[in-house]
């Protein structure tokens, strides 16, 4: 079965070696492995920087309070996203408002969002839906004419672009997911990035227990609570390994995706996201819409091909009830939706029996 999601990992012979040395070296948490790992990732993707936390929930739990989120505040998001997007709203004592998306990207759309805008409401928090970017220009303007922070959930687009800047560069704060079946992995593990890098240093402590790294445990004072949310040298050491060859590992997701375009855009029945000029997708996961998605699942079981919708909407669950509202854009784009393998472990005789199966119905 050709899977939909699968772990990336280093050759053996480079990341042993390595692994081998932090684990014997004296110094597993938090240290110059990971300081290490930050400089290189905010190189490789051209941020401005980056604070490497133990997940992505994490690093999007110290942008919503580095926004100023508050009990009673309310942040505009997705429901179309994995849970923990907006669970960790709802951990800053927040309440997340579900605004509708375009049924054509499964992104936000900027109509509803400006529509939800209240006095309480502090961020937009916008998930760019299996790779693809959402519509940044129309955000931003949203955000900066309200006062209000702009934080990209960039859990599945890494190495995508928008108007030829890098996801993670336009909004007031990003994080990005390296947990296991993303496009690379530390095991489990995050990046906090932001366009105010004086903030860096308060992020630094809501990542340590709101101490600083540094001063001695004996002089330190803490002002504020933070938590545990450090990435440790063993992840970091497996993030630098990476890196080594993170720049083809996409390429082959955006060849598979480019193809995918193409050859599935052409079939009559099937229908793909509506992909923005200004958007460069990095396709995480590809996307087919139909009026027969679980058709679409038994074609791709058929051929040894997993397929699915693979996240629930939010509102769905039982937690989010008091948030639920009509959504025609999430209902009619989850109904459609069938996601297919698209990335590194697809190869080129792969894709074709894909699409063959598919233009076979």
């Amino acid at each position: 079965m050709i899977p939909l999601v699968k772990v990336a990992m280093p050759p053996r012979e480079l990341l042993m070696p390595a692994l081998e040395d932090v684990l014997y070296g004296g110094m597993l948490a938090e240290g110059e492995h990971v300081y290490r790992f930050e400089s290189e990732f905010s190189k490789t993707f051209h941020l401005p920087l980056a604070l490497a936390t133990s997940s992505g929930t994490g690093a999007l739990h110290i942008a919503l309070l580095l926004a100023g989120t508050c009990p009673g505040d309310e942040v505009i998001t997705t429901s179309m996203t994995a849970e923990p997007t907006n669970t960790v709203i709802m951990q800053c004592g927040a309440t997340p408002v579900f605004a509708d998306v375009d049924p054509e990207t499964g992104n936000l759309d900027p109509g509803s969002v400006e529509s939800l805008l209240s006095t309480r409401t502090r961020a937009i928090v916008v998930v760019h839906y299996a790779g693809f970017p959402a519509d940044l220009t129309a955000l931003r303007r949203i955000a900066d004419q309200n006062g209000i922070s702009l934080i990209e959930d960039a859990a599945h687009s890494l190495g995508a672009r928008y108007a030829d800047q890098g996801i993670g560069t336009i909004g007031d704060y990003a994080i990005f997911s390296l947990q296991a079946i993303k496009h690379m992995t530390t095991v489990d593990g995050g990046i906090l990035t932001m366009r105010d890098a004086s903030k860096a240093t308060q992020a630094r402590k809501l990542r340590w227990f709101g101490m600083a790294k540094g001063i001695p445990r004996t002089e330190v004072d803490i002002e504020y609570i933070g938590f545990k949310y450090n990435m440790s040298n063993v992840s970091a050491v497996i993030g630098l390994a990476q890196l080594e060859s993170i720049g083809p590992l996409i390429s082959r997701h955006i060849d598979n995706g480019r193809f995918f375009d193409k050859a599935i855009g052409a079939i009559p029945g099937l229908d793909i996201n509506r992909i923005d000029p200004e958007c460069q997708p990095s396709y995480w996961l590809y996307t087919v819409l139909s009026d027969n998605s679980q058709d679409i699942e038994r074609c791709m079981a058929e051929i040894g091909v997993s397929a699915s919708k693979l996240h629930r909407p939010n509102h769905y669950h039982t937690v989010f009830a008091p948030m639920r509202r009509p959504m025609q854009g999430v209902d009619t784009y989850y109904r459609r939706l069938t996601h297919i393998p698209c990335g590194w472990w697809v190869t080129d005789e792969d894709r074709e029996r894909i699409v063959n199966a598919l233009r076979k119905g």
